[in-house]
């Protein structure tokens, strides 16, 4: 069996790993995301000499997903400093000389659970990540959905909670779904990490409510057969059950579907690949830059 490589390029931390076609990791190491030169040159010498026959890179974006654009593979405009406009494809392509399936590191997830997770044998599936910031990515008839660019779930409008007075984190929107229920403005407002919070606590009242209001928009927008909840939310168990209810709520019925009118504890779970599902992800864009 052939080996594959993967990169889940983040903002604060690389993964690398080398894999099979069949979704299983041989080998994987972790290093700090820094300048775009020595992040990708160390990332480069971990494939070194491992006999890869293609490579899956799922990365931090924005970043330009369209084969026929000059800028193919490039990192586009960026607060992450240094990143922007560099061609992270073409570094690896010009040192490791073998076809790289690239996308976002959303979209990565969305597939590796499509292809070996939760959402195995299904048609259609929605990855939303809650941690540092918020990021969404779809398959839709079985292929990853881009457009213009790539879908920015993270930052689509939501109704504000009557008790939440806080201004948002969003730098370009403020109180977008990143800017209220992200990792750093639920520090910015509670003033502590979202880990350190009881279950209890009025902050998980407001998460429900804001991503309950997201999950409602994308099942009206895509109508995905499975929604994986991952990032640093998936290790809030409590919330699962709440969001069903509130999901269920504010659709009143409207979508007709066991899965949404029983309040389905299969529909919208936590990532069947847990923390390796954006680097299985990776490993499954590498078997598709092989075919």
């Amino acid at each position: 069996m052939k080996l594959l490589g993967a990169i889940e390029g983040g903002g604060t931390k690389f993964v690398v790993a080398v894999g099979t076609e069949d979704g299983q990791i041989q080998q994987i190491e972790s290093f700090p995301t820094t300048t775009p030169e020595e992040t990708m040159d160390r990332t480069v010498a971990f494939f070194k000499d491992k006999g890869i026959s293609s490579i899956g890179f799922g990365s931090f974006g924005p970043v330009d997903l369209n084969p026929n654009s000059p800028t193919y593979g490039h990192i586009a405009k960026t607060p992450k400093p240094h990143w922007s406009g560099y061609d992270v494809v073409g570094h690896l392509k010009r040192h490791l000389n073998v076809p790289v399936g690239f996308d976002t590191d959303v979209n990565g997830a969305a597939l590796g659970e499509a292809t070996f997770g939760a959402a195995k044998g299904l048609n259609s599936c929605l990855y939303i990540t809650v941690g540092t910031g918020i990021g969404a990515g779809a398959v839709v008839e079985g292929k990853l959905v881009h457009g213009l660019l790539h879908p920015e779930m993270g930052h689509i409008m939501v109704k504000r909670h009557p008790e939440d007075t806080y201004e948002g984190k969003c730098p370009y929107h403020k109180d977008c779904l990143e800017g209220l229920a992200a990792g750093p403005a639920i520090e910015a407002r509670w003033g502590v990490k979202a880990y350190e919070l009881g279950e209890d606590h009025k902050a998980w009242e407001l998460q429900t409510f804001y991503l309950a209001q997201a999950l409602m928009n994308y099942i009206l927008t895509i109508s995905p057969e499975k929604i994986i909840l991952g990032g640093g939310v998936s290790k809030q168990l409590h919330l699962f059950p709440r969001i069903r209810e509130q999901v269920k709520t504010l659709l009143n019925g409207y979508v007709q579907h066991p899965a949404i009118l029983e309040v389905n504890e299969d529909y919208i779970v936590p990532p069947a690949l847990q923390d390796r599902a954006g680097i299985t992800g990776a490993l499954a864009l590498a078997v598709q830059a092989l075919k």
